[in-house]
């Protein structure tokens, strides 16, 4: 008898079946809702594991503590968080990690919490044969809910920054060799880098939300986060709120020395660990938006249709057949 393997089945699928053991709709976001008397808890777990996200040439401790809680905090935001209360921590490390790089690795957290907000509230360690880490972050679910169903037909799509640049930090770090038919400009290997490193996210995103919302009764907009990548982000929206995401290729964002080709339009969606928000809002709001932050740019609109991702200009929809990034 076949015996189903995980490589087999695939991350996606295996979410899927995962989600059976649990509340109808528990996983079609990545925060949990808790709801209390006065308050919507949001929750989220997120793991970064030796030797599959990290490892000792492309990332130090500190830049790692960092990265770890700017995943968890995109995710809350992505969902409404208003406030981050907290995170606990599960550390799973060989016998012989030296203490330097688990201080080194506190430090790069309590720095980003201290940028973000929240508290280390507790957690667990663990021996292990390579080293992970594993936080769990609580929010406050805010006045806007932030879900990947919520995407309508009409909406216009947006995006709060460039992708791409933290795989190329990725690959620089690990000092993957390039085509010699370009050289690359040393302003975007040190900004690659730091977006690989230290990611930013955007706390001000909800209150600029809610400014500059031009119906005040509309209480849900589509989004998620670009941490698997544009494509995936996008592919998510259309799915969960089926309908079709129709991209303009020439909207789309780019940093001014990013090279031209199939590769790099591959590295660019496809890349992942941007950790930038990809989100949907009516047409006059996405207006005044883009007006209040130069930071959010336009790049598409959803339409009728099965859920689907295409280019405005057909020629470009080949590099869809690409595959997004995959745990198993």
């Amino acid at each position: 008898m076949h015996k189903e393997r995980l490589e087999d089945i695939g991350e996606k699928e295996l979410i899927d079946r995962l989600g059976k053991f649990l509340p109808i709709n528990q996983i079609s976001d990545d925060c949990a809702l808790i709801k209390t008397a006065n308050e919507t808890l949001l929750v989220n777990t997120d793991s970064l594991v030796e030797n599959v996200h990290f490892n000792d040439i492309t990332i130090c401790p500190e830049d790692l503590g960092w990265k770890a809680v700017a995943s968890n905090i995109s995710d809350l935001l992505s969902s409404g968080s208003k406030k981050t209360i907290g995170i606990t921590i599960c550390l799973v490390l060989p016998a012989k990690t030296e203490w330097i790089w688990v201080e080194e690795l506190y430090k790069g957290i309590n720095k980003a919490l201290k940028e973000y907000g929240g508290v280390i509230l507790g957690g667990d360690c663990s021996k292990g044969d390579e080293k992970m880490i594993s936080i769990t972050a609580f929010g406050i679910q805010g006045e806007l809910e932030l879900r990947r169903n919520a995407c309508k037909p009409g909406d216009i799509i947006l995006t709060t920054g460039i992708h791409g640049l933290s795989k190329l930090g990725f690959l620089i770090q690990n000092k993957i060799n390039f085509d010699n038919e370009f050289s690359l400009n040393e302003r975007l290997i040190i900004k690659s880098i730091e977006h690989f490193c230290r990611p930013r996210v955007y706390p001000n995103f909800l209150s600029n939300l809610l400014k500059t919302r031009s119906n005040n009764n509309t209480k849900r907009i589509g989004c998620t986060d670009s941490s698997d990548g544009l494509f995936q982000a996008l592919q998510d929206l259309a799915i969960a709120s089926n309908c079709k995401a129709v991209i303009n290729y020439e909207k789309i964002p780019k940093d001014k020395d990013w090279p031209k080709g199939d590769k790099w339009d591959e590295y660019y969606f496809f890349g992942g660990e941007d950790y930038e928000l990809v989100f949907s809002l009516p047409e006059k709001w996405a207006k005044n938006l883009s007006k209040l932050d130069k930071n959010i740019y336009e790049i598409g609109f959803f339409t009728d249709g099965e859920p689907a991702i295409e280019f405005k200009d057909n020629k470009k929809n080949k590099l869809f057949k690409n595959t997004p990034f995959k745990h198993f």
